[in-house]
C-alpha cells in the first residue's frame, strides 16, 4: 500500500515542491483536491508539467460546494459536469479516479429539521442516475468514480460502506466504486474491520485519518487492526491522508508518514 498525503497539507508553492516535501516525510504521492467552476479542468497544464516531472497523484478528492445528491436539479447538473470534467483530467494524467460523497454539509437526520425534503426512494433515485452516468463516462476513459460515505453528521444519504457497495452494485458497472475513511467510519460502522472485509470487492480507495480527525497516531483508532484487514482482504491501492494536523507539517507529517508505515 502506498501512502499519499492531500495536497493542501503539504508546504510548498508548486506540486513539484510540494511532492519533494511529501517524500522526504515518507509518503509516496499526493492527493489532488477537485473544485468546481471548472478549477479543476484550468489546471491541465500544471498538472501535465508535474507528472511530467515524476509527480506521482493518483486521486482526486472533490472540493466543491456541492454535489452529486443536492436537492437542486441545477445543482446536480453541475456537479456530474464537474466530475465528468475531473474525470477526463486525471485520465489524461493516467491516475486512478475522482471519488465524491453523496453530499456533504446539505442536511442531516441527527440535527433539526430532522425530516428531508426528499423521501429515500427518490435520493436513491437520483445518486443512481448520476452514478451511472458518471460510471458510464470513467469506464470509457479507464478510469472510477468512487462514492464516499460519510457520518450522519455531514450527509443523511450514505453514511457506511455497505450502503455505497448496494449504490455501485446498482449501476452494473465495474467503473463505479467505494471509498473508505477511517474518521468517518469510526463514527457509522458497527465494526469497521468487518466493514472493511465485506466491502472488498468493491473498495477502490482509503482515506486514513484519527477518530478526532487530526493525524493517524493522535487519537484513539486501532490502527494495527485496520491495516492488517486491509492487507487480509488483498487491498493495494492507497492510504491518502485527509485530515487536519496537530502541531506542523514539518514535524507532523514525518511523524504520521512513520506511524503507518510500522503497521504495513
Amino acid at each position: 500500500m502506498r501512502i499519499t498525503c492531500q495536497e493542501q497539507l503539504v508546504p510548498g508553492r508548486t506540486l513539484q515542491e510540494k511532492f519533494d516535501f511529501a517524500t522526504a516525510a515518507g509518503f509516496d504521492g499526493i492527493e489532488l483536491r477537485g473544485k468546481g467552476g471548472r478549477h479543476f479542468e484550468s489546471r491541465l497544464c500544471e498538472l501535465t508539467r508535474a507528472k511530467a516531472d515524476g509527480v506521482v497523484m493518483p486521486t482526486v478528492c472533490v472540493d466543491m460546494p456541492h454535489f452529486i445528491g443536492d436537492f437542486s436539479a441545477e445543482l446536480r447538473r453541475d456537479a456530474i459536469d464537474q466530475l465528468r470534467s475531473q474525470l477526463s483530467v486525471i485520465a489524461e494524467l493516467g491516475g486512478l479516479g475522482v471519488m465524491t460523497p453523496a453530499s456533504w454539509g446539505q442536511f442531516s437526520l441527527r440535527l433539526p429539521p430532522f425530516e428531508p425534503p426528499r423521501p429515500p426512494a427518490e435520493d436513491r433515485a437520483v445518486l443512481l442516475d448520476a452514478l451511472t452516468e458518471l460510471g458510464e463516462h470513467a469506464a470509457a476513459l479507464d478510469v472510477l468514480i468512487m462514492l464516499e460515505p460519510l457520518n450522519r453528521y455531514e450527509n443523511h444519504m450514505v453514511n457506511t460502506l455497505a450502503q455505497a457497495v448496494e449504490l455501485c452494485r446498482a449501476t452494473g458497472l465495474g467503473s463505479v466504486r467505494a471509498v473508505g475513511d477511517t474518521y468517518h467510519m469510526n463514527i457509522e460502522e458497527d465494526d469497521p474491520c468487518s466493514a472493511l472485509a465485506e466491502a472488498a470487492p468493491h473498495l477502490a480507495h482509503m482515506q486514513v485519518s484519527e477518530s478526532n480527525r487530526h493525524q493517524p497516531g493522535t487519537g484513539h483508532l486501532d490502527w494495527a487492526a485496520h491495516l492488517a484487514t486491509l492487507d487480509a482482504i488483498g487491498y493495494h491501492g492507497d492510504l491518502a491522508l485527509e485530515c487536519r494536523l496537530r502541531g506542523e507539517p514539518e514535524t507532523a507529517l514525518p511523524q504520521t508518514a512513520a506511524f503507518l508505515r510500522m503497521f504495513l
